[in-house]
């Protein structure tokens, strides 16, 4: 069975109230694309709202603590995603590894902890620029999936987001050729340990991904959507990225 295109927003720390209709239009823009899964992480503090005012749509946290309780100030649990409607959390983004010092066993845990709490994970691995201009790129992305990815879950409900990390915000985009080989040799990593359930994940790529170059970018080999950022904050940006991933979902 074909994998399903997926695109996700990830709306970082941006968003307040006012942002909900933004929300409202991406969705519904989206059901004009039925081929295509969408979803939005918005901040922690509009989850339930968005929840409440998409009714139905998949709803995402943009980060979760391992553990399931605790004396842990300031961080939220899995569970708790969960429980104000969200139905997605992403782990181990760039800006978590480097700004918080999270290790591939910490986003492991964090990734664990999401399945265990019934949520679909989107699990981040990319490399920073000094690393991809010493020709050393795929052994560190294929060193971050050895040490993030959990043993076992559905393949379904784990994708891997490839997120080159010189490309996050900078304009700055790899060639659709570096795109390819960087998602075949993931793919291929993910077959050596999981065998055929490998087929069924996805893998996204995000960095600077936008409405012109999103058509390009996601007809690349393994490629299977996107894991957008700034683009992903009006439906003006972000929906003609759906648009063109439905243009190529079968």
């Amino acid at each position: 069975m074909a994998r399903r295109k997926y695109v996700v927003g990830n709306w970082k720390m941006n968003g307040l109230s006012d942002a909900l209709g933004e929300a409202q239009a991406i969705f519904a823009a989206a059901d004009g694309h039925p081929m295509v899964d969408v979803a939005i992480c918005p901040p922690f503090t509009l989850i339930g709202a968005m929840a409440a005012a998409a009714p139905g749509k998949a709803i995402g946290g943009q980060d979760c603590h391992s553990a399931v309780s605790g004396a842990f100030t300031g961080s939220v649990a899995a569970q708790m995603l969960a429980d104000i409607g969200a139905s997605v959390v992403i782990v181990g983004h760039s800006e978590r590894r480097e700004g918080f010092a999270e290790s591939d066993a910490d986003v492991r845990a964090k990734a664990e902890a999401g399945l265990e709490a019934g949520l679909s994970v989107i699990l981040c691995v990319g490399e920073p620029r000094e690393i991809r201009e010493s020709g050393g790129a795929i052994d560190y992305v294929l060193s971050q999936i050895a040490g993030s990815v959990p043993d076992h879950f559905d393949a379904q409900s784990l994708a891997i987001a490839y997120e080159p990390i010189w490309a996050i915000g900078t304009g700055l985009v790899p060639t659709v050729a570096d795109v390819a080989a960087m998602h075949g040799a993931i793919r291929g990593a993910l077959a050596a340990r999981f065998g055929d359930a490998a087929e069924d994940m996805r893998i996204l790529y995000g960095g600077s991904v936008n409405g012109e170059n999103a058509a390009e970018l996601l007809d690349a080999g393994d490629v299977d959507g996107a894991l957008v950022g700034g683009a992903s904050l009006t439906a003006a940006k972000f929906v003609p990225i759906i648009a063109a991933a439905a243009t190529l979902a079968g």
